[in-house]
């Protein structure tokens, strides 16, 4: 009863290929049921799958930072990121600041 290593491992090879075909049928039956299911009720990706966003012409959300400083003389505002303009460069910030 007892088999050799070359036996087991033909044994093993032949599993594999069993278990690799018979998940790719699974998956092409799994697949072909939800194309039905998306088709039948006219779901969304978004539907599907809350939360993410679409690959296919998905924008970047920006959102908008409130300004903390305004120039009095020229009304001009700068939010304290990225490089300061030269109406604030180098001076103090505190009587530029909004409040």
């Amino acid at each position: 009863m007892t088999q050799s290593y070359k036996e087991l491992l033909q044994q093993r090879e032949a599993l594999e290929l069993a278990i690799s075909q018979a998940r790719q049928n699974e998956i092409s039956a799994a697949v072909a049921k939800v194309r039905e299911l998306v088709a039948e009720f006219g779901l969304t990706a978004q539907d599907v799958f809350p939360g993410r966003a679409s690959k296919v012409g998905a924008a970047k959300v920006v959102s908008k930072v409130a300004a903390k400083y305004r120039d009095p003389a020229t009304g001009q505002t700068w939010t304290g990121r990225g490089k300061a303009p030269k109406w604030i460069e180098g001076r103090d910030r505190t009587p530029f600041v909004i409040g």
